[in-house]
Order: structure tokens, then C-alpha cells, then sequence
């Protein structure tokens, strides 16, 4: 057991500085793989447990980090297994951007431009204008959908693509563009400032005006859903992603997410 145990924490090691060096690497280059926001921290971990919706993943701080399957299934990548060594891109409020296995090619991509209009009432589609005039439509990941959302319509952004042309993140393009944002805020897009958001995978799909949700830190929530979004939440099953939004007295008052591809 020690011996395996040892093992384990050299080739965790090892890899920890090569896997440093090659981003340094990347970065200094300029690989288009290596883009990410300036405020995204990318954590180091082995995959300790897969479930059929999560990956439990050891990276060194006090609680593990459980991942969305459904997070590489939508973009046709492996499914990862007990042993992976894995990069956690996080942002700056420490939701997950992205997970790699070790040596995976990534392709994200940073567009700078504006919302060209406010985002709808489901927070899922954004339009960019990019400095040349142009117009590109992008779906928007559940757990950006909340940031993206907050973004005034006119103010200079930084939008962070994946390899399938979903938008997984967003920032102001500068400080200036973040102070000017003050002036823009009546432009925003419609939502509840006040929500508490609840990233995880459903366990329990609607039943008895209630969901059951896994959150990220593994543990198992219910909920009470709003009348109002029943019909939007009724088309949740167990296994898909999803961002549950509460209000004051804890109750579903919307939803983000991605429908679980079923066969």
C-alpha cells in the first residue's frame, strides 16, 4: 500500500513539472490551446473516483472537486477513469471553466467584443459584435450563464470559447471597461441580482414540486421549484448539469443547464 501510495505521488509529481513547464511553454508562444482569462487558475489532480455522473478528483485542497461528466461528453471527449491525471481550469469565483486529461490538446480561444443585445430570459444564447462590426452567436455554458447575464450590454468584454464554440467564460476587457460599465447598467441582461446560485447534476428530477441536486462539494440537495419554472425544470432528468437559482427563501426560481444527451 505505501509503495503504491508513493508511486502514485512521484508520477503526480513528475507530471506537476512537466505539465508546469509545458504551459509556461504555451504560453510564452502563444498556442491558441494555451488562451484563458487572466483571472483563471488552473488546479493539478487525479481522478480518486468516477460515478456515472462525476468524477470525485483529489488536487491538494481541503475537499475534493467533483466534475460533471457531461462536461466532456458534450464536447466528444473521453470519459475520465480512476487514476487520470486531470487539469481543473477554475475562475475567479472558483467555478469550474474546464477539465483535461494530462497531454490533451485543448483549443480554447479568446473573443474580444460586446454583447450585441441583452441575453434572453434563459440566459442560454449571447451575441457578440467584435471590434470589426461583425455579429457571432454563441450558446452560453449553465455556469457562465449567471456572469454572462450580469454583463451590460456596450461594454468591452473578453469572451472565452471552447473547442465547440460554447462560451464558458466572461470578463470586462480592462479596468476602464469595468468602471464605464456603471454607466451601462440599465442595459443589462433580465436577471434577479439576488439569486443564490447551485451548480451540480440531478439526482432527482421534478417530483412533488421538488428536484434533487448533487452539488459540487458532493453532498445531496432539495429543493422546492417555483410554479412558474415547473415546466422549464420538468424537462430535467437524473445525470444532467445543471445551475439552480434561488431566491430569499431558497426556493427554484430559475434554472440553467445543458440537457443530458440521451440516446
Amino acid at each position: 500500500m505505501i509503495l503504491k501510495l508513493g508511486w502514485r505521488f512521484a508520477r503526480f509529481l513528475v507530471w506537476t513539472l512537466c505539465a508546469t513547464s509545458a504551459t509556461y511553454a504555451m504560453a510564452e508562444s502563444g498556442t491558441p490551446g494555451a488562451q484563458l482569462l487572466s483571472e483563471h487558475r488552473v488546479l493539478l489532480g487525479i481522478v480518486e473516483e468516477v460515478r456515472s455522473d462525476q468524477a470525485r478528483i483529489g488536487t491538494g485542497e481541503l475537499q475534493p472537486r467533483f466534475i460533471p461528466m457531461g462536461v466532456r461528453k458534450a464536447k466528444g471527449l473521453p470519459e475520465l477513469k480512476k487514476g487520470d491525471l486531470v487539469e481543473i481550469t477554475v475562475n475567479d469565483q472558483n467555478l469550474l471553466v474546464d477539465v483535461h486529461m494530462a497531454g490533451e490538446s485543448s483549443h480554447h480561444r479568446v473573443v474580444a467584443g460586446q454583447l450585441a443585445s441583452a441575453l434572453e430570459t434563459g440566459l442560454d444564447k449571447a451575441v457578440i459584435r467584435t471590434p470589426d462590426g461583425k455579429e457571432q452567436s454563441h450558446a452560453v455554458r449553465p455556469v457562465a450563464r449567471s456572469k454572462a447575464g450580469s454583463m451590460p450590454v456596450g461594454a468591452d468584454l473578453l469572451f472565452l470559447i471552447d473547442e465547440v464554440g460554447v462560451i464558458v467564460d466572461v470578463t470586462f476587457g480592462s479596468k476602464e471597461a469595468a468602471q464605464h460599465s456603471k454607466t451601462l447598467s440599465q442595459t443589462m441582461s433580465p436577471i434577479k441580482g439576488n439569486l443564490a446560485q447551485i451548480s451540480g447534476v440531478i439526482q432527482q428530477p421534478l417530483k412533488n414540486n421538488k428536484i434533487v441536486i448533487r452539488t459540487e462539494n458532493g453532498q445531496e440537495e432539495s429543493y422546492e421549484v417555483r410554479p412558474l419554472i415547473q415546466k422549464r425544470l420538468g424537462t430535467l432528468v437524473k445525470g444532467d448539469a445543471a445551475v439552480l437559482l434561488l431566491d430569499a427563501e431558497k426556493k427554484v426560481t430559475d434554472v440553467s443547464f445543458i440537457p443530458h444527451q440521451h440516446k
